[in-house]
């Protein structure tokens, strides 16, 4: 059963690193990705030079970590409303509700954040009018976006966790909890002593594996949303964006490939640190 997944990551995820070589090479791609004279940690130094490295990678970290903290909080709440609801009908509904985002393309979500943002027809400037208020410019001021990104990143992910921790929720032993109530434990008390420590196992997982991409921005997210509006670019922009544009404006594989190489690596420190931390604390939370 695991031999299609295994497939999967072997073709996509171990077969790409030969071409880590891209990032120590002044590569021409014309001439192919293995061509070019090496040239050692140039690549590194050409982004660490530049005057936006220390700003995209405060970007990449902040926004990340925003998302990491607000989609935990909302999700694993969600996750615990599902769980006390009676009815199964209504459970099923609100899952399907929430989870639906989460196939929508970052494309269309952009133009749905498009037509809300809108100075001139967007639904929220509409209402600020229709109240008096002055409409807001939303894509010209780069101090909206942590927040705007932050709530159209729970809107299409929260769902999808949410689902994750319920499914985690539906495992515990129900004697738990009738043992609880007979004891006269409330509600609340139930869900702070009985379900948040039997699932934060399954918390601790999740989160150790978003950490470990914490340099990883979702491309997606940050370049249809924010429409690569170069106002927008002092809180926008991140390691993901930036080297796209390298690869696309000056055709730089070797830096593109430099930035991906250390993204992976800071990753996996990240992930080694997290875990031992975690390891630290309770050993039956750690990945490994």
């Amino acid at each position: 059963m695991t031999l299609p997944a295994i497939i999967l990551v072997f073709i996509f995820s171990y077969i790409p690193m030969f071409g880590i070589v891209m990032a120590f090479k002044d590569n021409k791609s014309a001439a192919g990705y293995f061509s070019g004279n090496w040239v050692g940690f140039q690549n590194f130094e050409f982004f660490f030079r530049s005057n936006d490295a220390a700003r995209i990678t405060f970007n990449t970290i902040f926004l990340n970590a925003l998302f990491i903290i607000s989609v935990l909080v909302v999700s694993l709440s969600l996750a615990l409303l599902l769980n006390e609801l009676s009815k199964r009908w209504l459970v099923k509904t609100y899952q399907s509700v929430m989870f639906f985002p989460h196939f929508l393309s970052w494309v269309i979500i952009g133009f749905l954040t498009f037509a809300f943002l809108s100075v001139d027809n967007g639904f929220i400037n509409k209402i600020l009018i229709a109240l008096g208020r002055e409409p807001v410019y939303w894509y010209s001021n780069p101090n909206y976006w942590p927040f705007i990104l932050t709530i159209v990143n729970l809107l299409k992910n929260a769902g999808y966790y949410c689902i994750i921790y319920y499914a985690g929720i539906t495992g515990i032993d129900q004697d738990l909890y009738e043992a609880a109530s007979i004891d006269g434990a409330s509600r609340f008390r139930r869900m702070i002593s009985i379900t948040i420590p039997s699932i934060m196992p399954l918390i601790s997982v999740m989160v150790l594996l978003q950490i470990g991409k914490i340099f990883y921005a979702d491309f997606g997210l940050f370049y249809y949303v924010p429409r690569e509006t170069g106002v927008l670019f002092p809180r926008t922009d991140v390691i993901d964006t930036y080297a796209f544009r390298a690869l696309r404006v000056l055709g730089n594989t070797g830096m593109s490939a430099a930035i991906g190489l250390f993204q992976s690596f800071v990753g996996f420190v990240l992930v080694l640190v997290s875990n031992l931390i975690t390891k630290k604390i309770n050993s039956d939370n750690a990945l490994f």
